[in-house]
């Protein structure tokens, strides 16, 4: 009975590991398509990058993490922080 639950739970594991991927790859083409947009579109950069960049210059990578969290109310965002450091450089 115990290996029925444990084949059940590993399976669920494995169903939401890959909903979870196929979701990351659609923010990412959508992320791709609003990139796309804005560049065509000529729309301003949102004030709060100016600052976010300053933090990253100063070596404040923490601070700037925080400060998008708070800005954007996302919940990580190391990657959109090594996004601005490659974008700074």
């Amino acid at each position: 009975m115990e290996y029925i639950f444990i084949i059940i739970a590993f399976l669920l594991i494995i169903n939401v590991s890959i909903r979870m991927r196929d979701l990351e790859g659609r923010i990412k083409r959508m992320q791709y398509t609003v990139d796309q947009l804005a560049q065509q579109t000529d729309l301003p950069e949102n004030p709060i990058h100016d600052e976010l960049h300053e933090l990253i210059k100063e070596g404040k990578d923490v601070k700037a993490v925080k400060k998008a969290r708070v800005a954007f109310g996302f919940s990580l965002l190391e990657e959109y922080i090594d996004k601005l450091k490659s974008d700074s450089k």
